[in-house]
């Protein structure tokens, strides 16, 4: 079996939340869904683990970062193309997140954009060719 990724969140508002990852593309896992969390399946190894804040404070005694300020993390998904970046942004944008917080890249090779969740969570989105990643002969 792969190895699978569960991305713990703290979110103000789970019901906003969820809809708002449903609507980039994930798609809610209701085994491990309840009033107080949601999965939302990102792809087949890659899940978001929505929590209210409540249910935040079980697992740690830190406080919550306000994500609209201060940044712990920058999660990064790639897609198949530079136009499926641009419509996964787009698609967030129009969702009710904040589209491209952080620069665009484009190096040809690579390129990636990225945006907010409503709670501020920053999701970079990048897709980078191929030929580009296989090992140069020397």
């Amino acid at each position: 079996m792969s190895k699978l990724i569960f991305v713990n969140l703290p979110v103000t508002d789970l019901k906003r939340s969820m809809a708002f990852y449903e609507a980039v593309g994930a798609t809610n896992n209701a085994n491990f869904t309840d009033d107080t969390a949601a999965c939302m399946v990102i792809s087949e190894t890659i899940h978001a683990m929505l929590l209210t804040h409540d249910k935040w404070r079980q697992f740690t005694s830190k406080p919550i970062v306000d994500a609209h300020a201060s940044a712990q993390v920058l999660l990064c998904l790639s897609e198949d193309s530079r136009d499926a970046v641009s419509a996964m942004v787009e698609k967030a944008a129009n969702a009710g997140g904040k589209a491209d917080p952080t620069p665009i890249q484009d190096f040809g090779f690579m390129y990636g954009r990225s945006f907010e969740d409503p709670d501020g969570h920053i999701w970079e989105v990048m897709w980078m060719d191929p030929a580009a990643a296989l090992p140069h002969a020397q």
